[in-house]
């Protein structure tokens, strides 16, 4: 692998001026530019970002914590950073937090030993005192999607509330009055954000939301096939669940399956968090869709403003309803059966 004694050697300049033109400085003649470009792509050298780094004290990496690389949320999410991360000329390392605060920190520790100028992170629960230091310590740091109340740190993130009255009204126009939800984990900002936007809707139509129709999930699949399992055994079950995020309306639905029923004809479905597959499910699945690039590609810009010394704002941005035909909505005309022709002799 070449050196940058090779390129100064191949170019017929100093190792100084070479890592002058590297480093974009302007005091290099064209000429020395060109010579030192052209033996930089003859030898194909690469500069060695980690020693350049310690003479810069920057990295030009970002770091990425998400809360579960297997939900097609954070997987859409992280890709959007990446690309805009890419745009900016940064790269960026991902932690899986898989839900864990202690697999969280360790990604989070990690991220800063290797000397990122700055992180993203959507927090598991409400905040490790590793995380709060860092946020305090002065690590350029941005959140997204969830937040910690009370730490002076930018947030990007989606405002569902809206979206959630539009759903209530939607199954309140389609005659649905026994409506239960699965809930995300207390301790996530969105976790409780959804409840109270939930049975705040509810109470505007007068419609109370019994604790029998609450269930604590994880934002995991399996949780939302347990707590549905609860709700199918209920005196009286709900008419609708409403799963606080993708991967618990993957497991409710596979409970109600299991029972040997069928959604909505049975029991109608809801979900926050759209995903592609929804569409494609028997029936396409009703559900609340966040601007998930956008919040992605709105947080790289702000952590770059607080890397560069700049205070960014914190950005919120609406989710909207998706109606398709889980809870018992019409089929579009082009989906209803064709009326029987009557034969004519």
């Amino acid at each position: 692998m070449a050196s940058i004694k090779d390129v100064a050697a191949e170019a017929g300049v100093s190792v100084a001026t070479v890592s002058r033109v590297l480093n974009d400085h302007p005091s290099v003649s064209d000429d020395a530019r060109a010579r030192v470009l052209a033996a930089v792509a003859a030898l194909g050298y690469r500069p060695n970002a980690v020693a350049r780094s310690l003479r810069t004290d920057q990295t030009h990496t970002l770091g990425l914590v998400i809360s579960d690389v297997l939900n097609p949320y954070f997987t859409e999410l992280a890709r959007s950073v990446e690309e805009e991360a890419r745009a900016h000329g940064y790269s960026v390392i991902i932690g899986n937090a898989d839900e864990r605060p202690e697999l969280q920190d360790h990604h989070v520790r990690t991220l800063l030993d290797r000397r990122i100028d700055g992180l993203l992170l959507s927090p598991t629960d409400g905040g490790s005192p590793l995380m709060l230091e860092a946020a305090r310590g002065g690590t350029p740091m941005v959140f997204v999607d969830r937040w910690i109340p009370g730490v002076e740190v930018p947030v990007v993130r989606a405002d569902g509330r809206a979206a959630i009255r539009d759903l209530v009204a939607h199954l309140h126009r389609l005659g649905h009055r026994r409506l239960a939800i699965i809930a995300g984990p207390a301790a996530t900002t969105t976790g409780s954000e959804r409840v109270r936007a939930f049975r705040e809707a509810l109470a505007e139509y007068g419609v109370p939301l019994p604790d029998a129709y609450i269930g604590q999930g994880d934002f995991q699949a399996e949780s939302g096939r347990r707590v549905t399992e609860g709700f199918l055994d209920l005196p009286e079950p709900p008419e609708v669940v409403f799963a606080a995020d993708n991967l618990m309306a993957l497991g409710a639905l596979d409970a109600v399956r299991a029972r040997g029923l069928r959604v909505p004809c049975d029991i109608a479905l809801a979900a926050f968090d759209d995903i592609p597959w929804f569409v494609h499910t028997d029936p396409p699945v009703t559900a609340i869709a966040q601007p998930t690039g956008e919040l992605g590609r709105a947080a790289v810009r702000a952590l770059i403003d607080r890397i560069e010394g700049r205070t960014p704002q914190s950005v919120t941005l609406p989710a909207r309803l998706v109606v398709r035909r889980s809870c018992g909505e019409p089929a579009p005309p082009e989906l209803s059966p064709s009326p029987v022709q009557r034969s004519t002799t």
